[in-house]
């Protein structure tokens, strides 16, 4: 692989996770409408994660001198939301997207400066995402390989 074709894989995966950035703090901003006590307060937690996580791809992508994708106006939820239980597995969802979109970016990028990142993501976002497994009762609360699909 050309040092353009590396560069040019690294940026397409750091879209992709902005973009995955994008969405999860859309539904944590909708799951917020219907979570409470503790549930409502790692929401609130779990979105600022992800706030810094999006502040930093586009950073980097400014730094690469790539412009950053915007965020859609909505997006479309698996399942309507209309409850706590139905909120949580919405944030579920919402993880284990990005945690597939750090796992490609890993899997994309050679520089070491957003593999390492992207690592911590993917390790962080696997512990969020653990979080509203058990919330949802989805066994196993960690899946074997954090970020690839997982047979239906």
């Amino acid at each position: 692989m050309s040092a353009d074709e590396a560069r040019r894989a690294t940026i397409d995966g750091l879209q992709d996770a902005l973009a995955t950035e994008h969405a999860a703090l859309w539904c944590y901003s909708l799951a917020a409408a219907f979570l409470t006590g503790p549930a409502a307060e790692q929401a609130n937690k779990d979105a600022r994660d992800h706030l810094r996580l999006r502040g930093a791809v586009e950073r980097t992508l400014s730094r690469l001198g790539a412009p950053a994708v915007s965020a859609q106006p909505a997006y479309a939820t698996p399942e309507p939301v209309v409850d706590a239980d139905s909120a949580a597995g919405l944030l579920r969802v919402a993880e284990t997207d990005a945690l597939a979109a750090w796992r490609s970016l890993l899997e994309r990028s050679t520089d070491p400066r957003v593999r390492r990142p992207a690592l911590e993501a993917l390790t962080d976002g696997t512990l969020r995402c653990a979080r509203w497994r058990v919330v949802t009762g989805t066994p196993p609360a960690i899946p074997p390989f954090p970020g690839r699909s997982e047979p239906t």
